[in-house]
């Protein structure tokens, strides 16, 4: 056993429990030195994920002081960095969880040839996924493109019981210098927004591991039955930014809602079918890298969408006249997340009734979202457009002012969001002027704006643009 330092190098896996990769290290015996590294790809982020980031590293570093260890921070190229903390150090290996997004899969690469390639031990481990992308198979032996088939072929497997939190991580005799976090300053282009997003988070792993125990405990039983609801915020788990960051794993996620289904609650099954959703969004663009930028289905690539624009702006201000609409759009600049129900229709009014690119809006989540997720992000747009993994979507056009009459009944979720136009605004409602830019010189005392489509003929002219493209009859579903 050797009593050189081994290198831990953290990215969105901000957590102690039920990590492989921090077992393993653990296991060695060897002094552990966590690293955080900056590197371009990281500063390349959206707005509002570096900002998380940012929160998440100040109570990732608070929870390895607790325990006698503490997470070093530089800045620059993985590699580089690396090397040098191997020189610094005496570092023997260096070990990491695994990620699967094309760019992180080529430099990640590069690291571990770079570093054996020195006499190093370089490892990668599973941990943020509960089935590596590689192991679902189709009985072809292909990968699944359908999400019925691989939910089963996954809730069929068994997974190991989560592994139990560290406590202890042996320090190495002298620590390598650290940067300051503050300088890094990952919430600077948040600017007015960044206090009030503040308010919506809840960050770290101890704070995920109670989100976790408060839902399956409770509201996890009428999952199925209210999740589609936006006014109810307490039928969602709330996880989703603690699992973008890895502050909670996959697996103890899993292994609750499993334990909650066993106990009898209604809405456990459906549950983890949605944590599935995740895996699958993994699987999908691991074994079609091009997901992240291109249709999925090919065939898509030529459909004339529209590129950015004035009347995508006006649906990024949360200024599109839609109610249901702007509520979703708002909610995203005050909270950083945004409703899951409200999301697919935010998405269809932008790629069907504006008839603008599914990636103008996939940039606009990337720039706004606290949970923002490569895999989830780029398979949900292209759900919603049409070009993604489902059967006949094409045809398939949520109405705002259809879904709003099912799912927000009361109006209180856009009473919630959208001020203009009432007596008593209320607080969030409010929020959202605070928050967003002057430059877009918006105030709750201004008229509420005037529809930019009807949504008839929006849905029309998205119809006939693609059965027109299609060369045939586009179909028709119902007025969703």
């Amino acid at each position: 056993m050797s009593n050189k330092p081994l290198i831990m190098w953290f990215r969105r896996d901000l957590r102690l429990a039920d990590h492989p990769a921090v077992q393993a290290a653990l296991a060695t015996g060897r002094p552990v030195v966590p690293v955080f590294v900056l590197d371009a790809q990281t500063e390349a982020l959206g707005a509002a994920a570096r900002f998380r980031l940012g929160l998440g590293l100040a109570q990732f570093a608070a929870a390895l002081a607790a325990i006698g260890s503490k997470l070093v921070l530089r800045r620059g190229e993985a590699l580089a960095v690396l090397r040098d903390l191997v020189a610094e150090t005496g570092a023997e290996a260096v070990y990491w969880q695994r990620l699967y997004d094309p760019k992180s899969k080529a430099r990640d690469a590069e690291v571990k040839a770079a570093l054996r390639a020195q006499g190093l031990e370089a490892k990668s481990f599973d941990g943020a996924l509960l089935i590596e992308p590689w192991q679902a198979a189709t009985g072809q032996g292909g990968y699944y493109k359908v999400y019925s088939p691989f939910w089963r072929a996954v809730s069929a497997r068994g997974f190991d019981a989560p592994r139990p939190m560290v406590r202890h991580l042996p320090p190495p005799t002298v620590w390598p210098v650290s940067e300051v976090l503050e300088a890094w300053r990952l919430g600077l282009d948040m600017r007015r927004g960044g206090a009030i997003v503040a308010r919506h988070q809840r960050v770290g792993e101890a704070a995920a591991l109670a989100r976790l125990e408060e839902f399956t405990s409770g509201a996890i039983a009428d999952y199925r039955a209210l999740r589609d609801f936006p006014d109810k915020t307490e039928a969602t788990s709330g996880l989703s930014e603690n699992l973008a960051w890895g502050e909670i794993g996959p697996r103890t996620i899993w292994a609750a809602g499993q334990r909650a289904m066993h106990q009898g609650a209604a809405g456990a099954e459906h549950f983890c079918k949605e944590l599935v959703w995740r895996e699958f969004a993994y699987h999908l663009l691991h074994h079609s890298p091009e997901l992240e930028t291109k249709c999925w289905r090919p065939e898509w690539e030529g459909f004339d969408w529209r590129g950015d624009n004035a009347d995508a702006e006006r649906w990024r201000r949360g200024m599109t006249g839609e109610p249901f609409v702007d509520a979703a759009m708002r909610e995203v600049y005050v909270t950083g997340r945004m409703h899951n129900r409200a999301r697919m229709i935010v998405a269809s009014y932008l790629t069907k009734h504006l008839m603008t690119d599914w990636r103008v809006g996939q940039a606009w989540f990337a720039e706004v979202l606290t949970d923002w997720d490569v895999a989830a992000n780029a398979m949900g747009w292209q759900w919603v457009a049409g070009c993604g993994p489902d059967a006949a979507p094409y045809f398939r056009v949520f109405n705002p002012a259809g879904q709003a009459e099912k799912f927000d009944e009361s109006k209180r979720y856009r009473h919630r969001w959208i001020a203009e136009g009432q007596r008593s605004p209320a607080p969030e409602a409010l929020a959202f002027f605070e928050a967003c830019p002057h430059a877009w010189g918006l105030d709750p005392a201004q008229d509420y704006p005037a529809p930019l489509v009807n949504l008839a003929e929006g849905r029309a002219r998205a119809l006939l643009a693609y059965a027109e493209y299609k060369g045939k009859d586009a179909g028709d579903d119902g007025h969703l």
